[in-house]
């Protein structure tokens, strides 16, 4: 076993809540950039919405009814995956404010 002083150990433990802080925050914004409203999303959405109309016009109940829950059902995907980014984002800076503050207590002196 290695042993460690309470300074040394304050140290590793704000580095590995550093890394690990900055590790959530680039994922977050990772996610928040691949996996908001991408083309495969809006080409969906218009096929939906085309095939929505064409039911309108030909007097397709269903047809309009399933096209609408797909939109709905596309919304909520992309706020979804919005909701997931925001939250690793602010994990990741919240775990390194968090690190910051464990720095700030290591006694430099018994060093």
């Amino acid at each position: 076993m290695i042993p460690f002083s309470m300074a040394e150990t304050q140290i590793l433990i704000a580095g590995t809540l550093f890394f690990l802080g900055l590790t959530c925050t680039l994922l977050g914004i990772f996610v928040l950039m691949t996996r908001g409203y991408t083309g495969e999303v809006r080409a969906l959405a218009a096929h939906t919405a085309r095939i929505g109309q064409k039911g309108i016009g030909q007097d397709i109940t269903g047809v309009v009814q399933s096209a609408s829950e797909l939109v709905a059902a596309i919304n909520q995907l992309v706020k979804t995956a919005t909701g997931v980014g925001v939250f690793l984002t602010c994990t990741g800076l919240v775990m390194i404010v968090a690190a910051y503050f464990v720095v700030m207590q290591v006694n430099w002196t018994t060093l």
